[in-house]
């Protein structure tokens, strides 16, 4: 099976300006694997920001030559762990 996008981080500043808390998320302290597993996917694309995990799409779910806003976020704003 394929190896899971690893969840990204995103300082608190940069998540306000580029507008995260539009996205769905949940608690830090919450199952990443539980919530992939039930919700959203094994190819979720999860970015930490502050206290909160946000699902900001999943990997290749839509046109492969454009980047969903969520993509963006994702490849070109937050680091890796």
């Amino acid at each position: 099976m394929a190896k899971c996008p690893a969840v990204r981080k995103l300082s608190k500043e940069d998540g306000v300006r580029l507008g995260i808390g539009d996205f769905p998320n949940f608690s830090v302290t919450g199952s990443i694997t539980g919530m992939r597993n039930l919700y959203y996917g094994r190819d979720a694309l999860l970015v930490r920001c502050g206290g909160f995990i946000y699902h900001v799409g999943n990997e290749g779910a839509y046109h492969p030559n454009t980047l969903t806003r969520g993509e963006s976020i994702y490849y070109a704003y937050a680091q890796r762990p």
